[in-house]
């Protein structure tokens, strides 16, 4: 078996793994600006039929390299196959928005804020934060309502970005809404559930060590060895017809049926994409729907969703609960909405308050480690990841700079959508995390300079 065969595997994984793998592998050593490698200025895809060296075509391993992935994270039904999570027929419920004059004047505030980025002596303003983080789509939403949204690159407001390892934290949200209105017994072994796991690491770990990633399962991301456990999931994920010859697992869930033991349960968190897979495999047999349904279901029908997103597929049609999602940028404004409300929106309760409660509180930080620098004083729960910062902020994050990141103190939500030359959040923090902090910041003093006023008239 080939490692060109693996590597073009990898490209149907999801696209949470592959971009990691090609940026390490295929990275540009000075990588252009985001000015400079929007698509519209590289021209991919452009023209009918476009020229041969712009065009982007699977199953080529490099659609998901820079600079073809600001292109290829709005397009990625071109390249997968996809199963719909629908957002049923009725009307969508449009947000709320700030009046035009004020929404105006709020953006060009926002946009000359200044922090420190971290590490650096040198401040920088928001509007250039989101060149430097090669943002495609940025919303933010305060006390319930839009107070700034831009678009750049492939996305305008009816398009579709890849969500990529924010997918983790819509299937934990639904196993931690099972937990709570105790659909999901947590404590069960997962082969209390799933007897077919056999003698998996995966068998003999509980439910919430698979949620909370705390599992003792080997599972190597390490791209430079062709070895490495990535590429034989990767191959038997790929929905492409398996060469002559092959003979490992077919499909996401055969693959987590030969997992070997790494470490003891419940130990260490390690920040592994194959446990989001057994828990979307755990929630789709409790529940008997796919995660693409449950999703559906419980959340984009309920929520108003104004697009109906999509999630990647195996070559048997199962969802990539890992990384495979694209939605709408205001679609996931809603999600975080929902998670800032602990569990309404719209005036309708869609899942306890307990869900978010139990999110926010975190994890076991012993356990965290110090493999995210820029987080270090965090914890992931529920496929969640907990800052325990000042305002008690939480986020989905995705590779290449993806980010639901929920801020209580100030009643705000980011949603930003990105394509970063890098696929590691830890070289995008730096400038990300200080600049949310400092709109949190910004928008809680323009909520105190209003309360005043309005105390004095």
């Amino acid at each position: 078996m080939t490692t060109s065969f693996f590597k073009r595997s990898a490209s149907t994984l999801g696209v949470a793994l592959v971009s990691a793998s090609l940026t390490a592998t295929a990275a540009t050593p000075v990588p252009l600006t985001a000015q400079q490698s929007d698509p519209r200025v590289m021209g991919w895809m452009q023209g009918f039929p476009p020229a041969p060296d712009k065009l982007i075509t699977q199953p080529d391993a490099n659609y998901f390299s820079f600079p073809k992935l600001r292109w290829s994270v709005c397009h990625l039904r071109e390249f997968l196959p996809t199963e719909e999570i629908s957002r049923g027929l009725n009307a969508p419920i449009p947000l709320d928005y700030l009046s035009s004059v004020e929404f105006a004047d709020q953006r060009e505030t926002i946009d000359a804020l200044t922090f420190m980025p971290m590490h650096s002596d040198k401040a920088m303003t928001w509007r250039d934060s989101l060149h430097a983080n090669y943002t495609d789509g940025i919303l933010i939403m305060h006390q319930g309502k839009v107070v700034y949204e831009r678009y750049f690159g492939c996305l305008q407001e009816d398009g579709k970005h890849a969500a990529m390892s924010m997918t983790k934290s819509v299937t934990g949200l639904l196993a931690e809404i099972m937990v709570v209105e105790g659909d999901l017994d947590d404590s069960l072994l997962v082969r209390d559930i799933i007897p077919e796991i056999g003698d998996s690491a995966f068998a003999t770990a509980t439910i919430r060590q698979v949620m909370d990633m705390t599992t003792g399962v080997q599972y190597s991301e390490d791209y430079s060895n062709p070895k490495a456990d990535i590429w034989q999931y990767s191959a038997a994920a790929s929905p492409l017809p398996k060469p002559q010859g092959y003979k490992g697992p077919n499909g996401y869930w055969e693959y987590l049926q030969q997992v070997k033991p790494a470490g003891r349960h419940g130990a260490e968190f390690h920040y592994k994409t194959i446990n989001s897979d057994m828990l979307g495999w755990i929630i789709s047999r409790v529940s008997a729907k796919s995660v693409t349904e449950l999703a559906s279901e419980r959340l984009w029908r309920r929520m108003g969703a104004e697009q109906t997103a999509y999630q990647t597929v195996d070559g048997k049609g199962v969802p990539f609960a890992g990384g495979g999602i694209s939605a709408g940028l205001r679609d996931l404004g809603r999600l975080g909405l929902l998670m800032l409300n602990e569990g309404t929106i719209n005036g309708e309760r869609l899942f306890p308050a307990q869900v978010v409660h139990n999110i926010r509180a975190g994890g076991d930080q012993n356990k965290f480690g110090t493999a995210f620098a820029t987080i270090p004083n965090g914890s992931y729960t529920s496929q969640w990841w907990v800052l325990h910062n000042k305002h008690g902020a939480f986020a989905a994050r995705g590779v290449h700079g993806q980010t639901i990141y929920v801020d209580p103190t100030a009643e705000m939500v980011i949603v930003r959508f990105a394509s970063h030359p890098s696929a590691k959040n830890g070289d995008i923090d730096p400038t990300s995390l200080p600049a949310y902090q400092a709109v949190a910041e910004f928008l809680m003093q323009r909520n105190s300079r209003r309360d005043s006023a309005e105390g004095i008239q």
